[in-house]
């Protein structure tokens, strides 16, 4: 008899919890009814906006493997933005590096003014805006980057010269091959690549 009264007593709460409920969605105006169900299909609107994709980008951080132990980290923060497409010297950001032997060395921050980039290589530009490096202050200097997954590899402007002191004037995304490859678990480099209309 006991369990039949709370199982008369359990369907009438379940019951008025049921009742307070239609009464709440009954009570409610047309319009909160209305505001209610538009919300997850504006958000939902929101969300599945198209983004514009830019149109290039070298993005990244690595070290370069040498055998003597130097440490020469490059790191990239270089974009194109969509409506720049036709424009590769309207790329904007920085790329940094710097290298280090035994103490000795010197590192440079550069401002982005050229990004090429085909498949998975980029070409980058800029003119060092701060270094310690006697004399590289204004100087521009380009940087190839070929993005291969863990085996990415690297080349600089300065290649054949040794600094980007002794380097003659440069012009905008000039570079040389990407020779030097990415010490392994240091990092990884991103190009995304240009599709300008051909």
């Amino acid at each position: 008899m006991k369990h039949r009264t709370k199982i008369a007593v359990l369907g009438f709460v379940l019951l008025l919890t049921a009742g307070v409920a239609s009464a709440a969605t009954a009570s409610d105006t047309p319009r909160q009814r209305a505001t209610a169900s538009e919300a997850p299909r504006q958000r939902a609107t929101a969300s599945d906006a198209p983004r514009q994709r830019e149109a290039a980008a070298l993005t990244g951080t690595a070290k370069l493997y040498r055998s003597a132990g130097d440490d020469i980290t490059f790191s990239f923060d270089a974009h194109l933005a969509a409506e720049d497409k036709a424009d590769p010297s309207k790329a904007t950001g920085t790329f940094e590096f710097s290298h280090y032997l035994n103490g000795k060395g010197a590192r440079a921050e550069v401002k982005v003014d050229c990004l090429l980039t085909g498949g998975k290589v980029a070409v980058v530009s800029g003119v060092v805006t701060d270094s310690d490096l006697p004399g590289a202050q204004g100087k521009r200097v380009g940087v190839t980057v070929h993005d291969l997954g863990r085996h990415d590899r690297l080349g600089y402007s300065w290649a054949s010269t040794g600094s980007p002191v002794d380097a003659k004037e440069l012009p905008t995304c000039v570079s040389s091959a990407p020779f030097e490859k990415v010490a392994k678990g240091t990092g990884d480099f991103t190009v995304v690549p240009w599709q300008p209309e051909l």
